[in-house]
């Protein structure tokens, strides 16, 4: 019983990991995982972070600003008091307290027009982060199908040398038999050997060609990796009618271009801001200030005390002392709550600052930003006029390879009819295994030819789907 217990876990152990092994890769799990991994796009997403926060402190500058301050002096020797406005000679110590905010009211809507350019210049970011996740995504469909190429011709280059293979088997016994001469047999075991260095070279390819594909999605090159291989009608594929059809939905939706024209926007902005360095600027201020000094004293009335004044001579001739009430006094230092009361200051001010003469600066701004327009414009037109450029040269490639498909094709079955014709003519000894070895090397190459041809009308769609706006999927 322990027995057959130890079996099944060893059984489900191995069922497990085969399933792991049998876990595959589609073109739309590799494209989404290299979007989520890829390190440039991560950086990307920093930078429209830092884009982001720019933009929220242009909007928090329009609020007014607030700042507190406070400071402790201690003087020593001859020096006025700044509350009392006496002269000292002893060691002073004074505190100064003070709050205060201002505004700008009005300066050439410059602070607007900075909102609003770091608004474009967000979604300029967004864009260009848009582009590079398109171009991550075309290079891992063409890496992806490059793999599927790789595979399918290494799968007809080990056809084609089992056919071989029993082509040296059946001429090994007629050699034995004495029907062919041995050099029939060599030139086919040449055959063999050739078709053998080229499943290798075959097997390198698909190889380097994963490692490609693990490369652009970030995966660790040493562990198990297998993608699936979807059923793709090339029969079924239809081509738009014509590239101008493509350019116009791509001229608005490509990033690339709304980049571009956010850009344009922005700079736009920033001679707008230029031009407000003209503007008079109207601000408004108030605050509040007190303080306190260990200087300032106060009496504080603690009694009274008799004060002999002179004499006076009553009714009967008699002096009598007269006296003065003289009240007495502590001298303290005045409260600290009394002080900030009594030497509280607020105040409420408009300042307006009128630019007259800056050195040429607002001038020179004003140029420069116009140059950065017009700059922006030629980018502009540069993007949309490469646009129509790629689109064109893409369609005429996709319309290249499925003639080239369809030639291959119709090359490929004649040469497969061909050789079988020449098959059996060599079976029954009409021609030599030179004549046969042409004949089957022009299927091989015919099949390869159609495979290339394939991939290439494969990708070339691909590319066309994406500037329509189609997701990128087999």
């Amino acid at each position: 019983m322990k027995q057959i217990s130890k079996l099944l876990s060893i059984s489900l152990f191995l069922f497990y990991f085969q399933s792991l092994a049998q876990d595959t890769w589609g073109l739309d799990r590799c494209i989404s995982f290299a979007l989520d991994n890829n390190i440039q796009i991560k950086k990307y997403e920093l930078s429209t972070q830092m884009q982001s926060n720019q933009l929220k402190q242009a909007k928090i500058s329009l609020a007014p600003s607030l700042n507190g301050s406070l400071s402790r002096n201690v003087s020593f020797g001859r020096s006025v008091d700044a509350y009392t406005n006496d002269f000292t000679e002893d060691r002073t110590m004074t505190d100064n307290y003070s709050i205060s905010s201002s505004v700008t009211l009005f300066n050439g809507f410059q602070k607007i027009n900075a909102i609003k350019k770091n608004q474009l210049d967000l979604q300029a970011y967004l864009s260009d982060l848009r582009k590079f996740k398109n171009d991550i995504s075309l290079n891992v469909a063409s890496s992806y199908l490059n793999v599927l190429f790789n595979l399918e011709i290494l799968e007809t280059s080990e056809a084609q040398l089992a056919i071989t293979k029993l082509q040296v088997d059946r001429i090994q016994k007629l050699v034995d038999a004495g029907s062919l001469a041995q050099g029939d047999l060599l030139e086919i075991e040449a055959q063999v050997a050739n078709e053998e260095l080229a499943k290798v070279n075959y097997e390198n390819q698909l190889a380097m060609s994963i490692l490609n594909l693990k490369q652009l999605l970030e995966l660790d090159t040493l562990n198990n990796f297998e993608i699936a291989r979807p059923n793709v009608d090339i029969e079924a594929i239809n081509l738009p009618p014509n590239a101008s059809a493509i350019y116009d939905y791509a001229i608005k939706e490509m990033p690339e271009i709304l980049s571009a024209e956010y850009k344009l926007r922005s700079y736009e902005k920033s001679l707008s801001i230029a031009k407000g360095g003209r503007s008079p600027q109207l601000s408004l201020g108030a605050g509040i200030n007190s303080g306190y000094s260990d200087a300032r004293m106060e009496q504080t009335l603690t009694g009274s005390q008799d004060i002999p004044y002179g004499y006076t001579v009553d009714a009967s001739g008699t002096q009598l002392p007269t006296y003065i009430i003289q009240p007495t006094y502590d001298l303290n230092t005045k409260s600290f709550g009394d002080q900030l009361r009594d030497n509280r200051n607020t105040y409420v001010g408009l300042s307006l600052s009128i630019p007259i003469f800056n050195g040429w600066q607002v001038n020179t701004n004003i140029s420069n930003s116009k140059i950065n327009v017009l700059n922006a414009q030629y980018d502009l037109e540069l993007e949309k006029k490469t646009l129509f450029k790629d689109i064109q040269q893409k369609y005429l490639d996709a319309i290249s390879a499925q003639k080239k498909y369809i030639a291959t094709k119709a090359a490929l079955q004649s040469a497969s009819e061909s050789f079988l014709y020449t098959q059996k003519k060599y079976e029954v000894g009409l021609i030599n295994s030179l004549d046969y070895n042409l004949a089957k090397n022009k299927v091989t190459k015919a099949q390869s030819d159609l495979l290339q041809a394939k991939y290439e009308f494969l990708f070339a769609v691909k590319i066309l789907d994406f500037y329509q706006g189609k997701p990128i999927a087999l």
